[in-house]
């Protein structure tokens, strides 16, 4: 399994990033190959008409889109949504995404609930696939260095990465299966090269 982890918080130290980067640690335990993407580093120009011709890094960055069988997506809870630089990745990307499987994490005062339907709702239009729960994380969960120490946030955080790389794994080969059958009675019949 190849997963790529994008990190959609502007700030430098947050808390999205502190649980990103526990989950990677886990899902690479579970044999999986991770990669960070951190929208900060490699930021995309709000997405319009010509926003991918004058994109400096939307090659690289369609590149490891394209390679990863499945995402986590880490972002804070803005206003009960996803951050912006999230929503305008997944604007690029949206064909991308399609069989592929999701997990979502959210930086929260309050439960994140509302940000991760708005997530999970913006992937099931791209025909992706989510996991079931995604996991919440504040400022009581982590120390003063942004290592998460709730023990409670730390096994949900594995649980996830054990659940999308298991899950996630199934619906890869389903997915390659797919793609490469002459069945037409998949919606991934319409993404055959």
């Amino acid at each position: 399994m190849k997963i790529l982890a994008v990190l959609a918080s502007p700030r430098e130290v947050s808390l999205s990033e502190a649980a990103l980067r526990y989950s990677m640690k886990s899902m690479q335990a579970q044999g999986a190959s991770v990669t960070l993407l951190d929208l900060r580093k490699t930021p995309l120009p709000l997405y319009g008409p010509n926003a991918i011709a004058t994109a400096e890094h939307y090659p690289g960055i369609k590149s490891m889109v394209d390679e990863a069988d499945a995402y986590t997506l880490a972002t804070p809870d803005y206003h009960g949504s996803m951050s912006g630089v999230l929503k305008n990745f997944l604007d690029f990307f949206w064909l991308e995404f399609a069989g592929k499987t999701f997990a979502y994490i959210c930086a929260s005062h309050e439960k994140g609930l509302t940000a991760m339907d708005q997530i999970r709702t913006a992937v099931r239009q791209c025909y992706g696939w989510s996991l079931p729960y995604g996991v919440a994380i504040s400022a009581d969960d982590v120390n003063e260095e942004f290592e998460v120490i709730d023990e409670v946030k730390r096994r949900r955080l594995s649980m996830l990465a054990r659940d999308l790389v298991v899950y996630g794994g199934l619906i890869t080969g389903q997915r390659r299966e797919d793609l490469q059958s002459p069945e037409s009675a998949t919606f991934l019949a319409r993404y055959r090269g």
